[in-house]
């Protein structure tokens, strides 16, 4: 399985990536395992993971990474606050069924 994820940065940002395993990013993101966390998120300091998708492969998770990450900011926080906005915004860019929300908490 390879999940795509929306973390919030201490600068109120939003990054977006993809992981095997969710837990171990985000303290990678976070700097509980030193050197290991993305340059974006190393000088902004990942404080929470905000929404996470479940999805077969990782040509389908980078998929979705790829059209999140040219959302405008108030389109990617709509996306934060319902993961089920993906229809929404994505649909005619994505088949998103392919996609399921995953309770990283």
């Amino acid at each position: 399985m390879y999940y795509t994820y929306m973390l919030r940065c201490a600068d109120n940002s939003i990054y977006t990536g993809i992981t095997t395993d969710v837990a171990r990013r985000f303290a990678e993101h976070s700097g509980q395992i030193s050197g290991k966390c993305a340059k974006y998120t190393g000088s902004r300091r990942a404080v929470r993971m905000e929404a996470v998708w479940e999805s077969e492969n990782r040509e389908t998770a980078s998929r979705l990474e790829y059209y999140i990450k040219k959302l405008p900011k108030y389109k990617k926080e709509q996306l934060v606050d319902s993961n089920d906005n993906l229809k929404k915004f994505l649909s005619d860019k994505l088949d998103c069924s392919a996609y399921k929300p995953f309770n990283f908490k």
